[in-house]
């Protein structure tokens, strides 16, 4: 994590978001601007919590772990979109560990700034309010794409969330083959049967996998084949 000290850059990212009438004027300067490299964690299941951080560019993949060390990825977030929300409203420690997928802008300010400027500032709370709704939505919709699609469309989802960043269309990533079983787990499947469907589609042309990554290929025809389910 690198804090970029430029505040011109920090109030165009405000600007561009329009999330200037969102932040009272004695909490702005107090936001700070952060940089994130790509498969830098923003912050870690269970440890404690004392910073909001509002996405504005790049892509974040969200996962938690359990006491057996397998790992469940829970979404795929692009901007605008809140770390920290909920921990901060109920006072937990944090409940999933956060990951930047490409490189990463994101706006942090304490909790303490918080509550001292804007516990009661009405275009925050309605803020924060659209946001954790939308997430309740979009686990929702999640939910429905593993139950109501087959493994084809979901593993075509899933690759596409991880390998491109649609907030910088320079960024190309590859999904790594050492995250495949967590692939399973997201997706409902089994390991032995991703690896058949995963056959599949390089046979296909689709993708392309190597002893260390999957490579795509042919990008229109996994968007074809996922039909627009992105795994959010």
């Amino acid at each position: 994590m690198k804090e970029i000290h430029d505040r011109k850059l920090l109030h165009s990212y405000l600007q561009s978001h329009q999330l200037e009438p969102t932040f009272n004027e004695p909490i702005i300067p107090h936001l700070a601007l952060y940089s994130f490299d790509q498969g830098e964690l923003i912050c870690s299941q269970g440890e404690p919590s004392d910073q909001l951080y509002v996405l504005v560019k790049g892509k974040l993949k969200i996962y938690n772990q359990s006491a057996e060390g397998r790992r469940l990825v829970v979404s795929f977030k692009t901007p605008l979109e809140v770390i920290g929300d909920i921990e901060y409203i109920q006072g937990i420690d944090i409940i999933n560990t956060v990951e930047a997928v490409s490189p990463v802008y994101m706006i942090g300010v304490h909790y303490r700034w918080l509550r001292q400027y804007s516990s009661d500032y009405a275009p925050l709370l309605n803020f924060l309010l659209d946001i954790i709704t939308r997430k309740f939505l979009i686990k929702s919709n999640s939910f429905s794409l593993n139950l109501m699609h087959p493994v084809e469309v979901r593993l075509a989802s899933y690759i596409l969330s991880v390998t491109y960043d649609e907030t910088n269309i320079l960024f190309r990533g590859q999904l790594s083959t050492s995250s495949l079983t967590d692939v399973s787990n997201l997706i409902g499947t089994s390991y032995r049967h991703l690896n058949r469907v995963i056959q599949k589609l390089c046979a296909e042309g689709l993708i392309e996998r190597t002893k260390e990554f999957i490579l795509v290929k042919n990008k229109e025809g996994l968007s074809a084949l996922a039909n627009h389910h992105i795994y959010k």
